[in-house]
């Protein structure tokens, strides 16, 4: 993603590269940019087992790699350690993982996690080991910032942006609104 990257674009999944949950035909699209290290985002994570099952078949979710690096040291490696098991087929029971145990997100703790979701170890290793993933890390970090977003978790509710700073019924509320609108 280059600098003059469009925003429609950027606000529009991407089957190639994007981790997508939910059908194509989904009149609302929800996208995150989240961090797994970022106590917030595990609150939003915990309000979104509710919420897309809650939606079905009405909300397709899109999951993007923000690490805070600044202040979440450890989230940069787990967003790496997430694409490498999506590399393997295995990013929703990885993604589960992380923000389950959010607490221990060092290098020894995402081997441990990715033998629990059946990886191939040697192969998850080497990936990690030469940050075969860290390109895509950093353009899902570039298309954020090309949007605007500065804190996780952030959320596009069909292309808008939603402010959830101040409770997360703000984004219940605003797939509602979508939904009556259609």
């Amino acid at each position: 993603m280059s600098a003059h990257t469009n925003p429609d674009r950027l606000l529009s999944p991407d089957e190639a590269t994007d981790h997508i949950r939910g059908a194509g035909s989904a009149p609302v699209t929800l996208i995150e940019y989240g961090d797994f290290e970022c106590p917030s985002c595990f609150q939003a994570h915990a309000a979104l087992k509710i919420m897309l099952p809650h939606f079905d078949r009405q909300l397709r979710f899109v999951f993007r790699h923000f690490p805070l690096r600044e202040i979440h040291p450890h989230a940069e490696l787990a967003a790496e350690a997430a694409e490498a098991a999506g590399a393997q087929g295995k990013f929703w029971p990885m993604y589960e993982l992380l923000f389950e145990h959010q607490q221990h997100l060092k290098e020894k703790h995402l081997l441990d996690y990715a033998g629990q979701v059946g990886l191939n170890l040697p192969r998850f290793q080497n990936e990690m080991n030469d940050h075969v993933y860290l390109q895509r890390v950093q353009e899902y970090m570039q298309g954020g910032q090309h949007l605007g977003v500065r804190g996780t978790p952030a959320f596009y509710v069909n292309g808008v942006f939603t402010d959830v700073s101040f409770g997360l019924q703000h984004l219940h509320e605003a797939i509602d609104k979508v939904l009556l609108a259609a």
